[in-house]
């Protein structure tokens, strides 16, 4: 049966959907109408659903989303706005009799974790999460070995996460440097990683102790360094060769959705990443003990020179270790700068001292280490993005490994990005409890529509 879509939100992040909807699951979901603040932003979607031989949707505000759910019959709404309207947005939709797909995180505060609560309660519709690292195959091996109780009962879990000077310093340059936007990088970012330790686990988190600050980026450490003055955004005239400079006229997409729609909100997606305003952190460390007993050390460094992660799980009959290199080095071009997307190019590291890749190695007390194979698929991360989208489009079977994800889930994510933030603002532990977040349950509650 096909169901008829809108789409919340117009951004970069909302084209994996629509091209799923306009050419993989064209049979399963039908694209009619866009909810956009912003009119140059709609246009570009119009332009993208042209190019893959769709119809132009029915246009609406924010303001009328009501109104397009009823009018255009909608069966479900993909949301995919600013992190901080995501409660909003999905209480309306479900109240108006919407499903609804939505962009992790699922909200940025305990008020919009109670608030998507009270709407799933009052209307029998439950949101669906998307976190797609859940469906990346090396993510999976992991969850499948510590399922299959090759480790154990784990006791300790270490996850660094290093993202680099690309990546890394473009959540300081756009509405994700200030907080009150995204809840910092503890829940914007982060809530993928809180979600797979959650995943992983099987378990719920209890406490929190962290640690971080504002230690690279930013006015203040710029004049720190020296780096004298610097101009406001990274789109300026003569172009400048600075590495951490995004000329958003240099890339067609950028400047379709960003640039030439700057006319109409004032919002500019290229600011400077040493420049004053920014209230989230670059470096954050925390401890997190969870239900069952397990504790968790965590880190992210967000001006790293590489970018990947390496997770390590001690359990009491062995251990599991997971690396993964997503990009070797941040290296600038012959004109001085680097490329935004990491996968347009391939990494001339390959083959140096660090080299893209990923490895897992398993590792039982008494037993030499093993490599564990990983099933890569095709496409972005590993081929998890297509698994999720099946999932999404065509609904969830079966899934030993619990991959599809629902608002507790969410919540769960986010509470642990809550207390982090409480944490290195106090500079105390937290309880997860104690944030007035609605009570966590067992995972697996998820129905994909």
């Amino acid at each position: 049966m096909v169901r008829r879509y809108g789409v919340v939100g117009t951004g970069a992040r909302s084209q994996m959907y629509v091209r799923a909807m306009l050419g993989a699951h064209a049979e399963e979901a039908d694209l009619v109408a866009w909810c956009e603040p912003n009119p140059g932003r709609m246009d570009h979607a119009d332009r993208l659903v042209a190019q893959l031989d769709g119809r132009a949707p029915a246009r609406y505000a924010p303001a009328d989303l009501e109104r397009m759910i009823q009018a255009e019959k909608l069966d479900a709404v993909v949301v995919t706005g600013p992190d901080h309207t995501h409660a909003e947005t999905v209480g309306r939709a479900l109240r108006a009799g919407a499903d609804v797909v939505v962009e992790k995180p699922l909200t940025t505060t305990a008020r919009g974790c109670r608030e998507i609560t009270e709407a799933v309660a009052d209307t029998g519709r439950a949101p669906v999460l998307t976190f797609n690292y859940r469906y990346s195959p090396r993510n999976s091996a992991l969850k499948q070995v510590i399922a299959d109780g090759r480790i154990g009962a784990v006791t300790s879990v270490h996850f660094e996460w290093a993202l680099d000077t690309v990546h890394g310093a473009d959540y300081f340059r756009r509405w994700h440097r200030d907080k009150s936007n995204s809840g910092g990088l503890a829940v914007h970012k982060a809530s993928h990683h809180f979600d797979l330790i959650n995943w992983w686990l099987d378990d719920a988190p209890v406490r929190v102790f962290a640690d971080g600050g504002l230690r690279f980026y930013g006015a203040t450490n710029a004049r720190a360094r020296g780096l004298g003055d610097r101009p406001e955004r990274g789109t300026v005239d003569p172009p400048t060769a600075d590495p951490f400079a995004l000329d958003l006229r240099r890339d067609p997409v950028l400047r379709s959705l960003y640039y030439d729609a700057e006319r109409y909100d004032g919002y500019r997606r290229d600011q400077d990443v040493f420049g004053p305003g920014i209230t989230i952190e670059d470096n954050i460390s925390a401890v997190i003990g969870y239900t069952g007993g397990a504790s968790v050390t965590y880190s992210l460094n967000a001006h790293s020179p590489w970018e990947g992660y390496r997770v390590t799980v001690n359990g009491s009959r062995g251990r599991a270790e997971l690396e993964v290199v997503e990009r070797a080095a941040a290296l600038p071009g012959p004109d001085g700068r680097v490329v935004l997307d990491a996968s347009a190019e391939d990494d001339p590291t390959d083959g140096a001292a660090r080299a893209p890749g990923t490895r897992l190695v398993l590792q039982r007390h008494w037993e030499p280490a093993e490599q564990v194979p990983i099933a890569m698929g095709e496409g972005s991360h590993g081929g998890g993005d297509a698994l999720l989208l099946a999932d999404i489009f065509r609904g969830a079977g079966e899934d030993p490994l619990g991959r599809p994800a629902g608002h507790l889930d969410g919540i769960a994510s986010v509470a642990v990005g809550l207390a982090v933030n409480a944490s290195m603002e106090t500079g105390a532990p937290v309880r997860i409890d104690e944030l007035g977040l609605p009570a966590l349950e067992p995972r697996g509650e998820a129905s994909c529509p």
